[in-house]
């Protein structure tokens, strides 16, 4: 707020200062509107000084008054920011509260899934536990029956014995032959009382295999829930991880995007309430309507300074001449004042249009700067020729957002290919023949489902939803079927100030997207930096990838204008001259921009690995 009233004291200052500062201050205000010098001011040097009358400065201090209302207007837009960022603070608050909820509960969730895991943990070790007590009974109760069948058996023996010691009629009569059998028997008993010793020694701790299979099943479920309960905590532990990084990101962000606001809320301005310039603009508040429809901030500036440039081109008696310097195009070069011959915008789109039909009929091709300033000596005779080089070449600097003026400024400034121009027409007038091709009854109507194969046929590079934006513009809309009629004539009609309907329009926005689009993906397919240096068959051979459809002649036209070579000049493939070729990539890039670049054909898709 206080920066914001040091601005109001500082305008407000400005109503104070005396006329020849007010009239200082204003020349700096045209040139930045239109790059246009002071009205009436004679150029500046050392032997010329501006000495304002008075009727100058009461001028300048009406003008002052006049912009006093916007301070009010500034206040009120200042306080309109500040509740819009408390409105985004609060906002702010909500979405932060909400990822802390979100956290709490992430981080409930897995202290519920630590707890699971230990109580898992602590069940296992119970039922180990409880494995080696059973074992230890097994163990136990196997050697108690071992001991009971060793008993057992001796018992038998015993009562053996004592059958026979009482049956004197079998064994009596030879004591010898009853000795030597219990002496083999009992040595038999020894033998196999240490076999049955190297049995318990080797398989001693020797478990049923059914209990072993039984035992191994358990053990294997309980480690198939162990990497269960292992992999879902490494995934919630990644999870975890990952929500921390996004909270770090979004804290950062929100830093950011806070240091952010507050840079802006320092040095932003306030937005500008347009609807003031409907009471200043000439044609009233219908007329700024109709100049201010569907355009944004950006466009409405230019709508502004191309309003306020043509006030003061109707203002302007003379031109003050540029010279002859070499920087000056051929056809202003001129010293002196130059006639202002203040034609209409009509009049100036008409003779453009004049100027193109007698281009495209020239046979002799001539510079298109040269050509322009001979056409003007035809149509004008050689003694107003120059007066209306410059009353046309103002008006067209100015005029950026009328279609022809635009284009004609480019190309003859050399921003841009005549060919641009030529081939976008030829574009347009293929595509209206094709509509008419398929009109059979010649009515002028087209059916939305005529209109888009129409349009797939002619432009079989573009993707569907560049289809999809020509037919939008075109008037389709989704409740659209495909038997509604379209007028496709009333898409090529252009106004009495040379501007094209929507679809038209659109048809160029999509041409240099297309172009951007193009070199683009020629810069990522060389992969250097814009100030490096890039080699001819590098670039040819970058440009072939990315276009394979290209033909032989077509490349030597792009080489020609990157490397600002004839075309008879370049050298052939695996010349070694090729390789001493070299421009830096951006200026390359700035001179491909100029011409008619577009793509022959589909890309080839990358090989799948």
């Amino acid at each position: 707020m206080a920066c914001q009233q040091s601005r109001y004291r500082s305008f407000s200052s400005a109503s104070e200062l005396p006329a020849a500062s007010l009239s200082h201050c204003q020349a700096p205000v045209l040139g930045g509107a239109g790059k246009l010098p002071t009205q009436g001011a004679p150029p500046a040097g050392p032997g010329h000084r501006f000495h304002p009358g008075t009727k100058a400065a009461a001028h300048q201090r009406e003008k002052i008054r006049a912009l006093e209302p916007l301070k009010a207007k500034l206040v009120t837009v200042n306080e309109d920011c500040n509740e819009r960022i408390l409105a985004m603070r609060a906002e702010e608050k909500h979405e932060i509260s909400l990822l802390k909820k979100e956290k709490m509960n992430l981080l409930k969730l897995i202290d519920k899934k630590n707890e699971e895991k230990i109580s898992l943990q602590s069940e296992v070790a119970k039922l180990r536990k409880n494995l080696a007590e059973e074992y230890l009974h097994y163990l136990s109760e196997r050697d108690a029956r071992k001991i009971l069948i060793a008993d057992l058996n001796e018992l038998r023996y015993q009562r053996e014995d004592m059958s026979l010691a009482q049956s004197p009629g079998i064994w009596g009569e030879d004591p010898v032959k009853l000795t030597l059998a219990l002496k083999m028997t009992r040595q038999d008993l020894t033998r196999t009382q240490m076999e049955l010793n190297t049995m318990k020694a080797n398989f001693g701790d020797v478990v049923p295999r059914r209990d072993f299979e039984m035992q191994e099943k358990t053990n294997k479920d309980l480690q198939e829930q162990l990497d269960t309960l292992r992999a879902s905590y490494e995934e919630v532990h990644k999870e975890h991880e990952i929500l921390m990084q996004l909270h770090i990101s979004t804290l950062k962000e929100r830093d950011q995007f806070f240091s952010e606001l507050q840079e802006i809320q320092r040095t932003s301005t306030p937005r500008p309430d347009w609807t003031k310039c409907k009471d200043v603009v000439a044609g009233g508040p219908e007329r700024w309507q109709m100049l201010a429809e569907g355009k944004n901030s950006d466009q409405l500036v230019d709508v502004l300074l191309e309003e306020i440039g043509s006030g003061l081109l109707r203002e302007k008696e003379f031109f003050p001449g540029l010279g002859y310097g070499e920087a000056i195009p051929a056809f202003l070069r001129f010293d002196g004042l130059v006639e202002n011959k203040k034609p209409s915008k009509k009049d100036v789109v008409d003779l453009l249009k004049d100027a193109w039909k007698e281009r495209l009929a020239e046979e002799q091709k001539e510079t298109f700067p040269d050509f322009f300033f001979n056409f003007l000596e035809r149509r004008f005779g050689p003694s107003d020729a120059m007066a209306w080089a410059y009353t046309i070449f103002e008006n067209i600097k100015i005029f950026h957002s009328n279609e022809l003026m635009s284009q004609f400024y480019a190309v003859l400034m050399g921003k841009r290919s005549e060919n641009v121009y030529v081939t976008q027409k030829e574009t347009v007038a293929q595509l209206l023949k094709e509509m008419t091709n398929a009109d059979s009854q010649n009515e002028g109507l087209l059916t939305m489902e005529q209109f888009n194969t129409v349009l797939k046929s002619t432009f079989p590079l573009k993707t569907e939803e560049q289809i999809q934006e020509l037919m939008e513009a075109g008037g389709w809309h989704p409740s659209s079927s495909n038997a509604d009629l379209l007028n496709y004539r009333s898409l090529f009609m252009e106004d009495e100030e040379g501007q094209s309907e929507p679809f038209v329009q659109k048809l160029w926005e999509q041409y240099m997207d297309e172009k951007d689009e193009y070199l683009l993906q020629l810069k990522q397919e060389l992969g250097i930096e814009l100030h490096e240096e890039v080699t001819l068959p590098k670039l040819r051979g970058a440009l072939m990838t990315i276009d394979p459809s290209l033909d032989k002649q077509t490349v030597n036209t792009y080489m020609s204008q990157a490397f600002q070579l004839p075309e008879s000049e370049l050298p052939e493939d695996s010349d070694e001259k090729e390789e001493g070729v070299v421009e830096i990539l951006q200026t390359a890039l700035e001179r491909l921009q100029v011409i008619d670049i577009r793509r022959a054909g589909p890309r080839e898709p990358e090989p799948a690995n």
